[in-house]
């Protein structure tokens, strides 16, 4: 059976959400059910169906981000948070 399709905002109002030195931060929930961004009262949230080991969530938070924004995965560098649900990562435009 096909994976539903990724539930993302629009790039523009995910920009909003990057500061001036080009951070974003993202509040993630590994392991779920439904792959998703959503923003909530002014935070990023993500939900991926990866599981916490061995960076899978992190690469695949990397990863929908990248779709969200239109860029490459290569682009985004975590920041902080790389075992923890609060995350930061650095958008390069």
């Amino acid at each position: 059976m096909a994976r539903p399709k990724v539930d993302l905002p629009a790039a523009d109002a995910v920009r909003e959400l990057i500061d001036g030195e080009g951070r974003l931060a993202v509040r993630v929930t590994p392991g779920a059910k439904v792959e998703g961004l959503e923003i909530a009262e002014g935070k990023l949230l993500a939900k991926v169906r990866a599981k916490p080991q061995d960076g899978k969530a992190n690469d695949a938070v990397r990863d929908m981000l990248a779709a969200a924004l239109g860029l490459a995965p290569s682009r985004l560098e975590l920041l902080r948070g790389a075992t923890s649900r609060e995350k930061q990562f650095k958008v390069a435009v």
